[in-house]
């Protein structure tokens, strides 16, 4: 017994780790799992098929970045500037968008379920295919967004739903 119970520490010891290294660059596919970033200028940048799984962008610019395909399971854009950022085919379950400026951004395919948008600018942006399923609308501004039906606009002065 004592031989198996060695050899499954010695496994489990030489076991790779993977860790976020949140002193990465910004870069397709980064990992950074549970960073704080808040505050950063991400304007532009490509951060397409990253892991952000729990990270936070509070107050950051995130304007015209490329974020399709991220895992970004609650992950806190709170104050955040998105201006026409792309965030297609993300995973966005449970994501804190609270106060975030996400006018003309796309989020076509996005998982968005439970996700909270209090007080957000959703100002143009697509949400063609997205599932919205539980997302927290409260005092956001849909005002000509592209529902998830791909067809309908929103008409201006929709507030905390599509009217």
């Amino acid at each position: 017994m004592r031989m198996r119970h060695l050899t499954l520490v010695l496994l489990l010891a030489s076991a790779p780790v993977f860790a976020a290294d949140c002193t990465a660059p910004a870069a397709p596919q980064v990992d950074w799992q549970r960073c704080y970033m808040d505050g950063r200028n991400f304007a532009g940048h490509d951060l397409s098929r990253s892991r952000l799984r729990e990270t936070s962008f509070q107050r950051s610019d995130l304007s015209k970045a490329d974020l399709t395909r991220v895992d970004g399971y609650r992950v806190r854009f709170i104050s955040a500037a998105m201006r026409e950022s792309r965030l297609d085919d993300g995973q966005f379950a449970e994501a804190d968008f609270t106060k975030a400026d996400l006018t003309g951004a796309s989020l076509v395919r996005a998982d968005l379920r439970r996700a909270r948008f209090f007080h957000a600018s959703l100002r143009g942006v697509d949400l063609t295919g997205a599932k919205i399923m539980g997302a927290e609308l409260l005092s956001a501004d849909l005002s000509l967004a592209r529902w998830t039906d791909g067809q309908k606009i929103c008409p201006e002065g929709s507030i905390g739903q599509c009217n």
